[in-house]
């Protein structure tokens, strides 16, 4: 199971890449295995605001359908429309083509309640 030391993590099953006010999330490695095969994401509206723990989007695979729940709050200046073509990437590359949104951070603080890869690594163990 891929899980890059350099990303943040959710019980979720969500990672987060934090780069100044702006935060890029996907699904892990290990949620989209449980998912398999990826076909289609809907995602949120751009410049809508959400809230940590709200559900903005879902991602519906082979097997089942999926809530994308928000990591942190913020407003999403970004969706991956390559992924409406392509959802596949998801299930190839989950940390890199496969991200699914970006949020310009409303709660810097909220950062700090993110899990770190170990921690991450200890949940799905």
């Amino acid at each position: 199971m891929n899980v890059p030391a350099d990303l943040l993590y959710t019980s979720d099953h969500e990672w987060v890449n934090v780069d100044g006010d702006v935060a890029t999330v996907g699904i892990t490695d290990f949620a989209q295995g449980e998912l398999g095969d990826i076909v289609f994401i809907e995602f949120p509206a751009l410049n809508s605001t959400v809230d940590k723990g709200q559900s903005a989007g879902t991602i519906e695979a082979v097997k089942t359908v999926a809530d994308l729940y928000m990591p942190i709050s913020g407003t999403i200046i970004a969706v991956n429309e390559n992924l409406d073509n392509n959802p596949e990437a998801v299930n190839d590359t989950p940390y890199d083509d496969g991200w699914m949104i970006k949020i310009d951070i409303s709660n810097q603080d909220e950062i700090s309640d993110l899990l770190t890869a170990t921690a991450y690594e200890d949940l799905i163990s």
